[in-house]
């Protein structure tokens, strides 16, 4: 395990598109289905995988957020794992996960790495917030708690800027990196902002 810092995308950005399959129904989903022209609402599309310890600490917490926001909010997950090297990290290991946890929002599979890359994700857990016109207005942790910290799993900091974009308010400063494992790419397959 790696332990690897958002890469802080720059605020603004416009929200990448992409079209995936999600891994409990096998429908494609894309930024369009999300967060339809006719109808725009904020996106939350976070970076996560099964087999990380960061994200198996914050994954109830997860399921939590899409059952409180998910209303006002278009929710993604995406893992772009390498299954060869971290099979639960696959189609198969994410479905039960998503099953398990009760996910109500769609998991998807990266097996290109592709959006990953698109998103400049670099860790899991990994969390980018847009606002209706899917500019980026957050990224960067869940909140303060780590495995073995002893702090509370309250989703503090991201709930705070789900709030805020959503009342089309600016987002609490400071905005600090999420951290947790360094996303599996495949050999030869690391951006260059990976340090590759």
């Amino acid at each position: 395990m790696v332990l690897t810092p958002s890469t802080m995308l720059p605020l603004g950005t416009i929200a990448p598109d992409f079209d995936l399959p999600e891994v409990v129904s096998g429908q494609r989903i894309s930024l369009d289905v999300l967060v339809p022209a006719a109808s725009p609402r904020p996106l939350l599309v976070m970076f996560i995988c099964e087999h990380c310890p960061y994200v198996k600490h914050v994954q109830t917490a997860l399921a939590d957020l899409g059952r409180d926001w998910g209303d006002r909010v278009a929710i993604v997950a995406i893992s772009a794992n390498d299954a060869a090297t971290h099979p639960t990290d696959g189609p198969e290991g994410l479905r039960a996960m998503a099953v398990a946890q009760g996910f109500t929002f769609p998991l998807c599979y990266d097996e290109t790495q592709a959006i990953a890359k698109a998103y400049t994700a670099a860790c899991t857990p990994d969390f980018f917030l847009f606002d209706g016109d899917r500019r980026l207005t957050y990224r960067g942790q869940l909140d303060d708690s780590r495995p073995g910290n002893g702090k509370p799993v309250t989703g503090q900091d991201l709930r705070a800027a789900i709030a805020a974009t959503v009342a089309g308010e600016p987002v609490p400063e400071p905005q600090i990196p999420s951290i947790g494992c360094n996303i599996k790419w495949k050999s030869g397959n690391a951006p260059s902002y990976f340090g590759a």
